[in-house]
């Protein structure tokens, strides 16, 4: 095929998609049908002046609060056009189910959800992969083995638009929308010596866990012939360097999966709603999982204040920092394990709770003493233990049965406060609503 029958035939193919200027209007339409629960913003500007526009979905769109991000990045490479498409159906699904279906209304109300639908709006419209200066922007963020692209004033504008959002807002998880294969990708995406090999990064069980939540979901993926389960590391399918994946969460505490949901890059217009169908739930509950697995809470100091403070993670060489403002913290982590997670800051006594996780989320907050006092004034569950022989286990309970309990709990702490208030008068009472743990 000529150069001239392939522009020919992508002009053809692209008749059925949105173009630039109708991707913006369909945005802008959105927003304008969704004014409570969204909010629309630009990154920054592309190569050409086009600006990156980005959605936010939320019941507080544009507010800081103790809710999590994340983020949807679509049309890294200009000729992966389903992305797109996809995010922009996504966006109104969740708009025209939000209070009507649960997992719409759990993920509007839980989550602070910003959509990317297009990082290279220029070559979309040029129909090529790299941007309008012939760059691969996943090959243009720094790389953790090789040093070359270290100088950020030789980034391409899309990338540092990348960057600065990235700084801007902690996302505790994302995901980019690729095109060309079937299959859920993470980290690490390249290896030390450029072979191409498995290399997991610290992480690499809770990555597989996402993966295979996404491939799970998917009406195909996971029965794929050529990727077992759907899914496969990054580095061990063919190694990349300077790519957006690693970087997210090297730098910024962000878990992100590269998800690769259509076997044709530039599919016919007429598959879109079959492509949408196969890959909504997955979607969905990738989204989801950052309140609905793993480990979450906040880290105060005992006399109440928020603290950014470091979370880790016994035998996991990774942290992530609580936020500075309300103290928030979510660890994504895989399920049917038993953690050893530690608060630390420094000035302060780091505590630490061992934690059973089941399916769902597990809540513990932390509460650490000054380094100055003499004694732990709070601790009553675990007391500053790990995971040793002799210390106990929080069991993280379902949902419905933790709130059960909690109820139980409460109403028998309310009847002991009547009985005793009198001998207890200058006790201090504490409670911890919907806790699973303090410590």
């Amino acid at each position: 095929m000529t150069e001239e029958d392939y522009n020919a035939r992508l002009e053809k193919l692209a008749q059925g998609y949105m173009s630039n200027s109708d991707l913006q209007k369909a945005m802008q339409e959105f927003n304008s049908r969704c004014p409570n629960i969204s909010r629309l913003y630009s990154i920054g500007k592309s190569v050409l002046g086009v600006p990156l526009l980005a959605m936010e979905i939320s019941d507080s769109p544009g507010n800081m609060d103790a809710e999590p991000s994340f983020k949807f990045v679509g049309n890294v490479h200009g000729n992966e056009l389903v992305g797109r498409e996809l995010l922009l159906l996504l966006a109104n699904w969740l708009c025209d189910n939000y209070l009507k279906d649960s997992l719409a209304t759990t993920i509007v109300d839980g989550v602070h959800l910003h959509i990317l639908p297009s990082m290279n709006p220029d070559s979309y419209a040029l129909r090529r992969r790299g941007n309008a200066d012939h760059i691969d922007l996943n090959r243009d963020f720094p790389d953790q083995f090789f040093h070359m692209n270290d100088d950020m004033d030789l980034r391409q504008p899309e990338t540092r638009a990348m960057l600065n959002w990235m700084e801007d807002i902690h996302f505790t998880a994302s995901a980019t929308l690729h095109g060309g294969a079937l299959v859920a990708s993470y980290p690490w995406d390249g290896t030390e010596d450029k072979r191409r090999d498995y290399f997991g990064c610290p992480d690499d069980k809770t990555f597989r866990f996402l993966a295979s939540l996404y491939s799970r979901s998917h009406y195909k993926m996971s029965r794929s012939k050529e990727f077992p389960g759907g899914i496969t590391n990054g580095a061990f399918w063919y190694p990349i360097y300077g790519g957006m994946q690693d970087w997210n969460y090297i730098h910024s505490g962000c878990f992100e999966l590269t998800l690769e949901i259509s076997d044709n890059k530039w599919p016919d217009a007429s598959e879109l709603p079959t492509i949408w169908d196969h890959n909504r739930m997955s979607l969905l509950n990738i989204v989801g999982s950052v309140i609905k697995t793993g480990i979450h809470g906040r880290v105060f100091s005992s006399d109440g204040k928020p603290l950014p403070a470091l979370i880790a993670i016994q035998g996991i060489n990774y942290t992530i920092a609580a936020g500075k403002k309300f103290g928030e913290y979510y660890r994504l982590l895989a399920p049917g394990e038993k953690y050893e997670v530690i608060a630390s800051i420094p000035g302060y006594r780091s505590k630490r709770a061992c934690v059973i996780l089941g399916e769902g989320a597990g809540i513990v907050d932390f509460v650490l003493d000054s380094e100055s006092s003499s004694t732990y004034k709070d601790g009553r569950v675990l007391e500053d233990s790990g995971c040793n022989s002799d210390s106990k286990a929080v069991d993280i309970l379902p949902a419905t049965q933790l709130e059960f309990c909690l109820l139980l709990f409460v109403m028998v702490g309310f009847v002991c406060f009547l009985m005793k208030r009198r001998a207890r008068r200058n006790e201090r009472q504490m409670s911890v609503p919907r806790r699973v743990a303090v410590v």
